[in-house]
């Protein structure tokens, strides 16, 4: 599908360490366009006060949170800010609404994943194991996941599986205290009291995190790697995703899809990779007919098994 980053022409790679590097300015654009959106889709759902629509807007808003999830990851790889109190800053405006995780959990756990990806001490590769990763598999296999995935009963193991095999080798320097979080849902509740709008959060927010965020984390998931390949490499385990336009706009995947070059050049910001396909590309590096064209080539895919 494509070649090794060693392939490469001296040029190409002096282009690539070019786009390397924290994008502050684009980090903060797309996480103020995801709060943005929404509050545009809560306040969408709420004037129109009816169940369809509501449903609708609840959908979406899961899939940015989906989007706040994907930032959090360009943090732990300090692509998004780098002052003494980045992290602080996302844990605030991306992480802890999640609920989940922080961005110092979440950094020992696939930072790991990064070191030691596809071997014993790959958090990721021990996690995937079993039935459940092994692709492809049959339309009924995958619809019972996701039906499992959009019940909320996962969410715990999602929740343990962030701090899974977690170690002390990529702690963060200044972390952000523990007050803070305190604070942050103290806060938080204090408003919904306030305001009267616990109804409100519950709905357009809760319930999201609880379903629609599951499914998504899941295909991200399933989109970034194969699991259960004995040997597995990068190259061989990574497919190559390119959104549809449409598809771009409801599943804001920050060019996840392109997650292989990610992997190959773990400091250039989710903004830049297109620009690395294309430089894969004009050298002769990729390998189109393997390349998945829109989500549903890739779950036509995953979903081939008899």
């Amino acid at each position: 599908m494509l070649a090794d980053a060693k392939a490469l022409s001296g040029a190409a790679r002096a282009e690539i360490m070019a786009l390397s590097g924290a994008r502050p300015v684009r980090f903060a654009a797309e996480l103020a366009l995801t709060w943005a959106t929404v509050a545009g889709l809560i306040a969408v759902g709420v004037h129109f006060d009816n169940l369809a629509i509501s449903l609708v807007c609840a959908f979406l808003v899961g899939t940015r949170q989906m989007a706040l999830a994907l930032l959090l990851h360009e943090q732990v790889h300090r692509l998004g800010m780098r002052n003494k109190y980045a992290d602080w800053l996302i844990n605030v405006f991306a992480v802890y609404p999640l609920f989940v995780t922080t961005v110092e959990d979440y950094a020992k756990v696939h930072l790991s994943h990064h070191k030691y990806c596809f071997t014993d001490a790959d958090p990721d590769f021990i996690r995937k194991s079993g039935p459940e990763w092994t692709y492809p598999m049959t339309k009924r296999q995958l619809l019972g996941i996701a039906l499992r995935d959009l019940s909320g009963i996962n969410i715990i193991r999602v929740i343990r599986g962030k701090k899974a095999h977690a170690t002390d080798e990529f702690t963060r320097r200044n972390p952000t205290p523990k007050w803070l979080r305190i604070g942050f849902f103290v806060a938080l509740a204090t408003a919904l009291t306030l305001a009267g709008g616990w109804k409100v959060f519950l709905l357009y927010w809760v319930l999201p995190i609880l379903t629609v965020t599951q499914l998504m984390l899941r295909w991200v998931a399933v989109a970034e790697h194969e699991y259960n390949i004995e040997n597995g490499s990068i190259h061989a385990t990574t497919p190559l995703l390119q959104l549809n336009w449409w598809q771009r706009i409801v599943f804001p995947d920050l060019n996840f899809g392109l997650h292989v070059y990610h992997h190959m050049h773990p400091g250039v910001s989710f903004g830049n990779l297109p620009k690395v396909h294309e430089i894969y590309k004009r050298e002769g590096l990729v390998d189109e007919s393997a390349i998945f064209y829109g989500q549903g080539s890739y779950l036509k895919y995953i979903t081939s098994a008899k």
